[in-house]
């Protein structure tokens, strides 16, 4: 098999594995596996992340390592909250230790650039600690490391000449962008139903006991309007920002 070709990680033998990612980019995308309402899968804080680690991949001849698909836990007012059925999660600083020793790891080998694709709002804050412990240790030397949410590089023109009454991104959890992201990237996976909350809630607070109103049935916002050509657009705008910045000098 032509090594030009693979652009997988673990694709790679370990024979082949030094030689190939000298001097090249590992692009990690990390995700979860969290409720979205009764119309997304579990998987689609993982599906989107490893959707722009795969084109980015493709853009500068990289590699990708594989998704990451337990994450932080789900908080109701960004995510929903555990008391919908099927989010898996690891407490934080369990997370930030594993997000962590798994880098530390990679750093054995001769690569240039880390890039982190983060796709669960929960983890952002424990992948930044978790490298920077590292970046403290001296473990990075002269390579870099960039790390994002992919929401992040969303443009505030962008959102505001396409996203009408836009939430924030705490509440657009299975609303109108992610829908659409799903739409485009894995339109059999989502179902008919576009439930929308009217009243999304506010970032950064945390209240107990936890309040029904936070969302319907998981949705922190509006699904109605989400269609695979607003998720293209998304994406490919994304896409150009992510290069621009992983590209830069």
């Amino acid at each position: 098999m032509n090594n030009n070709k693979i652009r997988e990680f673990a694709e790679l033998t370990s024979e082949q594995v030094l030689t190939a990612v000298e001097g090249k980019t590992l692009i990690w995308p990390i995700g979860g596996i969290e409720q979205h309402g009764p119309h997304l899968p579990l998987n689609v804080d993982s599906v989107i992340p490893e959707a722009f680690a795969r084109v980015l991949a493709e853009d500068i001849n990289g590699f990708t390592l594989p998704v990451q698909p337990v994450s932080a836990r789900s908080l109701p007012q960004s995510g929903g909250g555990l008391e919908f059925p099927g989010t898996i999660y690891l407490d934080g600083s369990t997370f930030t230790a594993y997000i962590n020793r798994t880098i530390k790891s990679l750093c054995s080998l001769p690569f240039k650039q880390l890039v982190i694709i983060n796709g669960h709002f929960e983890n952002e804050g424990f992948i930044f600690e978790a490298v920077d412990a590292l970046r403290a240790e001296g473990h990075f030397n002269d390579r870099s490391v960039i790390v994002f949410s992919w929401w992040s590089l969303v443009s505030d023109d962008w959102t505001r000449e396409h996203l009408v009454d836009f939430p924030g991104w705490h509440a657009e959890h299975a609303g109108l962008t992610e829908t659409s992201l799903m739409l485009h990237l894995r339109p059999d996976l989502v179902r008919a139903e576009r439930p929308d909350h009217d009243k999304p809630p506010r970032a950064g607070i945390y209240q107990v006991p936890i309040k029904k109103e936070f969302s319907t049935r998981g949705v922190l916002s509006k699904t109605s309007g989400s269609s695979a050509e607003i998720g293209e657009l998304i994406f490919e705008h994304v896409r150009q920002q992510i290069l621009e910045l992983v590209t830069a000098d």
